[in-house]
């Protein structure tokens, strides 16, 4: 029996969610594939197993997937085995945009989609080794690198199996002691943000699974161990196929609770939100983005402040917690923003929130144009986690832009507002608040040397920031 071993690289560095890892289902749903074709599979996930070098030796081929943060651990893995004379195919948004750099360490590379091109590429090793004909396929041929057409995006989703979680080997249980199951019922977005590489991989129309074919899927589940956490990009983008699906969800009584993303849109909607929470939807992660109007105006985010600021009053009417995400660093952000933002999401009373910093990604638009204008400062991929300043800012130094983003999150999860949630007996939000603290503070003692470098790049002009890299962020008006 031939076999072939998934890898899905463990991300660099420290973030929100470092403690409650959740794999990306692409792995899983091509394990799945290969194992319904006959083959022995194996799937490292590195933040729930570490990689058995020695599983590896035995197998026919290797597929690693990766994200731009991952893309280095990627490389290394992929390079220490072609070593031992194994062959490597890599797929993911950052080779799917970096498909000549990745080709440094593959032998070969699917763009996009890779559902249909990997079973094609399978056909082709299992019978003689044509690869010419598959597409979305990067790859040398004579030292040249050929790269295939792409084909349109897969229009008819119910013909993806539902992804075999046995194969990961891991029974790492998530927030409250349940087990995240994550489900993706759509591909595609039509906004195509500025900052995003969403549109590059999956296409700018939205595609949806049928509600029948979720809904088979939904029963494996139907326990109050699961927690079920909808991949999506936006859950609701079409509120009446939202609306069918919610429904089907309360006839058949589901015991479990779930989690998604939305816009802000979702709010103008009520009748929805409500079919929501009645279907056991308890959290909803948002990307608000900015405050700032002009902000969101440059990076085609297609909403205003004023519905940000009346889609928390709706969702809190129905009871729904928000995970809110916010972005620096835009060419319109300054310290007003910053200010605007933190006071916004403190007054919102948001359960939960991330401060990210705006990061180039390949395949972005954002991308291309820091690029053009040579506004690049860092090119190790590693620091490309939103987490870590990489490009110059148009109205903040590189170290102002970091500090944002720290200080940020040490307001928003101050000693206060832990007390508060503890005084209202919120304890989930109250130990994610404590979890934040700490891991903002883990997060800076880990990166000492680099906000240093940072530091030592920022002008003599604006405000001055002393720094205690072991604690404090300090500005002095």
């Amino acid at each position: 029996m031939s076999k072939i071993v998934f890898i899905e690289p463990e991300a660099p560095n420290l973030h929100i969610f470092s403690r409650f890892p959740l794999p990306r289902l692409g792995t899983i749903i091509l394990g799945t594939m290969m194992k319904n074709r006959g083959w022995e599979v194996e799937i490292f996930v590195e933040q729930l197993r570490k990689v058995d070098f020695g599983a590896i030796e035995s197998a026919d081929l290797v597929g690693i997937s990766t994200i731009t943060s991952t893309a280095p651990r990627a490389y290394a893995i992929a390079d220490r085995i072609r070593k031992r004379g194994i062959p490597v195919v890599m797929g993911g948004p950052h080779v799917t945009f970096m498909a000549k750099e990745a080709l440094d360490h593959a032998d070969f590379v699917i763009r996009g989609e890779g559902e249909e091109a990997l079973m094609l590429l399978i056909d082709a090793w299992e019978k003689g080794r044509d690869f010419s004909e598959i597409p979305n396929l990067s790859y040398r041929r004579d030292g040249e690198i050929v790269h295939n057409p792409s084909r349109p995006f897969l229009k008819d989703l119910d013909q993806i199996p539902f992804p075999d979680f046995s194969l990961l080997k891991s029974a790492k249980q998530g927030i409250g002691g349940r087990y995240t199951i994550p489900v993706q019922t759509s591909r595609g977005c039509p906004f195509d943000c500025s900052f995003c590489s969403v549109t590059g991989m999956f296409g700018k129309r939205y595609r949806f699974r049928s509600t029948q074919n979720i809904i088979e899927e939904l029963k494996r589940y139907n326990d109050r161990k699961y927690s079920i956490f909808f991949y999506d990009d936006n859950f609701t983008a079409d509120h009446r196929r939202a609306k069918e699906l919610c429904q089907a969800m309360i006839r058949e009584k589901f015991r479990f609770k779930w989690t998604t993303q939305v816009r802000a849109d979702l709010a103008k909607d009520e009748e929805l939100v409500g079919l929501m929470r009645k279907a056991g939807c308890h959290t909803v992660y948002i990307g608000f983005e900015s405050m700032n109007a002009a902000s969101l105006k440059a990076m085609k985010k297609k909403q205003t402040v004023e519905e940000i600021v009346q889609a928390v009053k709706v969702l809190r009417k129905h009871r729904l917690n928000i995970h809110g995400m916010f972005v620096y660093g835009f060419d319109e952000d300054d310290w007003q923003t910053v200010k605007d933002t933190l006071k916004f999401a403190k007054k919102a009373r948001l359960a939960s929130t991330q401060f990210l910093i705006l990061t180039p990604l390949p395949g972005s638009e954002f991308y291309d144009k820091v690029c053009k204008e040579n506004r690049i400062q860092f090119r190790d991929w590693a620091l490309y986690d939103a987490h870590h300043v990489v490009f110059q800012p148009a109205r903040l130094s590189l170290f102002d832009l970091q500090w944002a983003q720290m200080f940020s999150h040490k307001k928003f999860y101050s000693k206060k507002e832990i007390v508060r949630r503890f005084l209202k007996g919120k304890w989930v939000e109250m130990g994610i608040a404590g979890y934040a603290r700490n891991l903002n503070r883990l997060w800076k003692r880990q990166n000492k040397i680099y906000l240093r470098v940072i530091d030592l790049l920022k002008p003599n002009k604006g405000p001055k920031i002393s720094v205690d890299y072991e604690e404090e962020v300090i500005l002095d008006n």
